[in-house]
């Protein structure tokens, strides 16, 4: 069987590590990513050899790749008619325009979670609903807190039944390197109920989640509490033996040095992730309580590689390489060496 091809759109803080996910799949071909500046990213592209063709998008200043030596492949349309399938992490509101161009070549698409869930056929999740993107031409991801918060959702769910949850997402304010929002003191709240337990709901719409998000001037993930109503009593012991079981999930302890966020994010660096990445979430074991009927716990979402392994998910749903859930994350996971810490 002949490799899939993909093309990336945006070579940003998603379309590199988008990129470099698909790159390591082995039936699958990474045909080039497109941008539209020579920004840091694409520099950095060129000082590490240019390991991937670059296409330029319309309105790129050619010129400006020229003068710092940066090879160019063809144009964004030229990319296009080589691929079968694209990863749009544009800037939001860019996919949406790009859509017409994959319609007019007949290729099928990926969009981030930057975009409205108009833009797409199927609102998708690698393990939640894996099985209404398959086939479909055009597929969203959910945003990197609703994709970690839905494994783990996902997760009771399928052991045990889950009813109704309650989250609270301490949300970091920007990504690291960011400037564009300032320089910040201060918490922000939004007003409830937080889109993350809107989509929640529209991807597993037998549970009713409601929830509220809290900004803080923080770059290095964010950590959401979630409060869970089964069908039955789920107890601590049964939380962690699911969690444990799921590839994409870390079950970590407070007591190992696993204070926060930056523990977690020190950590990936220390194992030699690039960039310092993790595509699983973390649970801290010591925060998993029974309140009643009811479980509670809190996880880690490293934001900037949370939704790569559900984008490649997408893919194999779109272009049929799996039909199950079950056999789609086994193959995600076993090239992006996820679960191998266990």
């Amino acid at each position: 069987m002949s490799k899939i091809k993909v093309g990336v759109a945006g070579y940003g803080v998603i379309g590199q590590r988008l990129a470099d996910g698909v790159a390591l799949q082995g039936d699958m071909e990474l045909v080039g990513v497109a941008n539209i500046a020579p920004t840091l990213s694409i520099r950095a592209l060129k000082e590490r050899g240019m390991p991937y063709d670059l296409y330029l998008v319309d309105g790129a200043d050619k010129q400006k790749f020229a003068d710092l030596n940066i090879p160019v492949a063809g144009t964004f349309e030229d990319l296009l008619d080589k691929v079968d399938i694209m990863l749009d992490s544009s800037p939001g509101g860019v996919g949406e325009k790009n859509k017409e161009l994959y319609e007019k070549k007949g290729i099928k698409a990926v969009f981030q979670g930057g975009e409205k869930n108009s833009v797409a056929d199927v609102f998708f999740h690698g393990y939640a609903n894996y099985e209404k993107g398959v086939g479909a031409n055009y597929l969203k991801l959910t945003s990197c807190n609703t994709t970690g918060l839905i494994r783990s959702v996902d997760c009771l769910d399928k052991a045990y039944g889950i009813e109704k949850v309650a989250i609270t997402i301490v949300r970091r304010v920007a990504d690291p390197g960011d400037y564009h929002r300032g320089l910040t003191n201060a918490l922000q709240i939004e007003k409830a109920p937080s889109h993350q337990a809107v989509d929640l709901m529209t991807i597993m719409p037998h549970v009713e989640a409601t929830g509220i998000l809290v900004h803080t001037p923080v770059t290095h993930g964010h950590i959401i509490t979630v409060l869970a109503t089964g069908k039955q009593k789920i107890t601590k012991e049964m939380a962690i033996e699911a969690f444990q079981k799921h590839d994409r999930i870390r079950m970590v302890r407070i007591a190992d040095g696993f204070l926060g966020n930056a523990s977690l994010f020190r950590y990936a660096r220390d194992l030699g992730n690039p960039r310092g990445d993790m595509y699983e979430i973390a649970i801290w074991e010591e925060s998993i309580v029974e309140s009643g009927a009811d479980i509670m716990y809190a996880l880690n979402i490293p934001q900037e590689a949370i939704t790569i392994p559900e984008t490649i998910d997408a893919i194999r749903a779109a272009c049929k390489l799996q039909l199950t859930s079950e056999e789609a994350t086994a193959v995600t996971n076993k090239y992006l060496g996820i679960g191998k810490w266990k």
